[in-house]
């Protein structure tokens, strides 16, 4: 940043604290109002730097300002960016987003550390969720949907820690992810039929594969006449088409004294709501019992999602997890999740950045107490074209318990 930029943001913090000080905070304040006193701060300035700037400048100090104090400051433009898909804070001075796959650092920084933090419980607060440094870790997300990680000190070393994923304002489609190249037609159709004939299906991947927009995606696949319910610690899930649909939320313990209510809570009250289907944003612990009871008690087609490196461990991570919430013996634990599961995809991000569903697997049943797993679909690499991987879905096996189909009259 230039001596003129860092003069620049001087000047606005002082505007800033100028304007803050005319706020009467005991009634509601509009936005006209904010641009109003911003307005009147630039117009009546005897700060050289102000008074003599060319009006593009002065229009971009006065969405800096707006910014500042009515919305998220210097992330608002990456905020508003339809093509940024991450934003990384690091503490005040380091920021970092990445767009179409490439990470780039962002010119701009806070102006102080408070600024960030003020910005932190701005967010935090209209998720109605508790962040400080006796409960320093918190997810929650803003307004459009977008995921929010923070971190704070003293378990940040380098400052106030701000993560946000990004999820498009028009929720991706399945002839987008074909569009995309992340799966081809043939593959989309098939699990296409799966959801129609209420198969269970759990998503593996690792983080920034796509396992979230992936479930959106299935969910075009749910009839319209059936009652859904999804559970999600943040509700992010965009489900389209299905007007009886029931989105559960976790809930923290705060400071007013609330009680916590986590995703094992919400399963079991959801399955007295008389749900068709119900959708787990995703499994990380203990509440992986429930959900494949959920599954062993009647609700076909229910769906989740998990952090895996591929099916197998995908059923592993499951195995462990149960184990985390009730101790049984192994043998029951994967007779549990044999008897629940029938479709195992898993997704992963390639070196070239992109999203690919790379293998489609059949749980078929168990031998010698192990499961057994049919592979059905597997993307396989053909080559590198300007940098861009190249591959085909080569169909391994078919898919042998077709009892579900047969019993939805759906045809594969």
């Amino acid at each position: 940043m230039s001596h003129y930029e860092d003069e620049i943001q001087v000047t606005i913090e002082k505007m800033r604290h100028r304007i803050m000080a005319e706020i009467d905070y005991s009634k509601a304040i509009t936005d006209g109002e904010i641009y109003r006193l911003i307005d009147e701060e630039i117009l009546f300035s005897n700060d050289p730097m102000v008074k003599y700037m060319p009006t593009d400048s002065r229009i971009a100090v006065r969405q800096a300002l707006f910014n500042s104090l009515r919305r998220l400051d210097v992330l608002q433009p990456l905020i508003e960016d339809p093509a940024v898909t991450e934003i990384m804070v690091n503490g005040p001075y380091d920021i970092f987003y990445e767009r179409a796959g490439v990470i780039c650092p962002l010119d701009e920084s806070f102006s102080s550390k408070e600024k960030l933090a003020d910005i932190i419980q701005q967010i935090v607060g209209e998720s109605n969720r508790v962040v400080n440094t006796t409960n320093p870790i918190v997810d929650c997300r803003l307004s459009n949907g977008d995921r929010v990680n923070v971190v704070l000190p003293p378990v940040a070393v380098n400052g106030p820690i701000l993560t946000i994923r990004r999820f498009p304002a028009k929720p991706i489609s399945m002839q987008d992810l074909i569009d995309f190249g992340s799966i081809s037609e043939e593959v989309a159709s098939f699990l296409g039929s799966c959801v129609r004939a209420k198969l269970n299906i759990f998503i593996s991947g690792g983080t920034g594969s796509g396992k979230t927009t992936f479930l959106n995606t299935l969910s075009e696949y749910i009839g319209a006449t059936e009652r859904v319910i999804t559970i999600e610690d943040n509700a992010e899930l965009q489900i389209r088409g299905v007007p009886n649909l029931v989105r559960l939320e976790a809930r923290n313990a705060n400071v007013e004294g609330c009680n916590p209510i986590g995703i094992r809570d919400l399963i079991k009250t959801s399955l007295r709501m008389r749900p068709d289907r119900i959708i787990v944003g995703e499994v990380r612990g203990p509440e992986a019992i429930d959900m494949v009871q959920a599954l062993n008690t009647g609700h076909d087609g229910s769906m989740s999602t998990g952090h895996a490196n591929s099916g197998y461990d995908g059923l592993s991570r499951l195995e462990t997890m149960i184990l985390m919430g009730m101790e049984l013996p192994i043998q029951a634990v994967r007779g549990q999740l044999a008897s629940g599961l029938d479709l195992i995809v898993h997704l992963s991000r390639l070196r070239d950045k992109s999203r690919k569903l790379m293998e489609v697997s059949e749980v078929v049943g168990m031998r010698d107490g192990q499961i057994l797993l049919s592979t059905l679909y597997r993307f396989r690499e053909t080559g590198e074209k300007h940098g861009k991987i190249e591959g085909v879905w080569e169909k391994e096996n078919e898919i042998t318990n077709r009892v579900k189909f047969e019993m939805a009259g759906v045809s594969i």
